[in-house]
């Protein structure tokens, strides 16, 4: 496997499924090695040996992105295996609907820990490495829902993403002069496993959601994990050498209406 990503060490968080799986592929095609990193091991080892048996080099580490600890050891692991890093897809995320009243403190916190806090964990653990490798990419995987409102629920994860999308920023300029670029890629409704029980109807009938997606979306359709994992590839290569600290937005043009 050669191309734009050959010779470089990338860590992908949430890596066994969805759009965290269809990134390890990319990446792992364009030339580079691929951590893909998760807590659901068996899925996360079999994605690793399927990609070395086409000819990439990958290999599974487990990772609770929402603890220090486990950041450190999942580093650590790389560095043994692959000597170095430089790309970090801080993609790991978990969903909730609730609205302000609706949601619990123990659920929003859960949510943040691990789409906000998580985020900010990879970061400080990768950042170092970046420097030492003379360079590196941190892709942050915020949301539509960072910028935009919905339809008023999801309120613990509109904060964590929108938080994430600021956080790329500052730490954008942070580390700009150290040539390591950080940069958000903003997903809209993407055909995962974790987007599908929120739109999932009852029998042939599509949920509310589902139809309130199509309607807002332009291109009146779901997005794939592929389409995203393509934007991600390209803003961790050389060919995005002039973009830092950008919102990227994958999302049929949802935004845009």
């Amino acid at each position: 496997m050669n191309g734009r990503l050959q010779g470089k060490v990338a860590i992908v968080t949430g890596g066994s499924r969805g759009i965290g799986a269809a990134t390890c592929w990319k990446l792992a095609r364009e030339g580079a090695s691929v951590v893909v990193a998760d807590v659901l091991d068996g899925e996360g080892e079999a994605l690793a040996t399927a990609i070395a048996k086409e000819g990439g080099k990958a290999r599974y580490v487990h990772l609770d992105v929402s603890s220090e600890e486990s950041w450190t050891s999942a580093v650590r692991g790389t560095l043994q295996e692959f000597g170095a890093l430089h790309i970090l897809v801080n993609n790991a995320g978990i969903a909730s609907l609730e609205d302000v009243e609706q949601e619990t403190l123990g659920g929003y916190q859960r949510i943040v820990n691990v789409n906000q806090i998580g985020a900010w964990l990879g970061m400080k653990a990768a950042v170092p490495q970046l420097r030492d490798a003379g360079g590196g990419v941190i892709v942050n995987i915020s949301s539509i829902y960072g910028a935009v409102g919905g339809t008023g629920g999801s309120i613990a994860y509109h904060a964590a993403k929108g938080a994430l999308r600021q956080m790329t920023k500052s730490a954008a300029i942070r580390y700009a002069p150290e040539k390591i670029r950080v940069l958000s890629v903003n997903p809209g409704f993407i055909e995962t496993p974790m987007v599908a029980p929120f739109l999932a109807g009852e029998g042939s009938k599509p949920s509310a959601l589902y139809t309130f997606v199509l309607e807002h979306t332009p291109l009146a359709r779901l997005g794939r994990p592929e389409e995203v994992a393509n934007v991600i590839a390209f803003v961790a290569s050389d060919e995005a050498s002039y973009m830092t600290g950008s919102d990227v937005f994958v999302d049929g043009g949802y935004t845009a209406a």
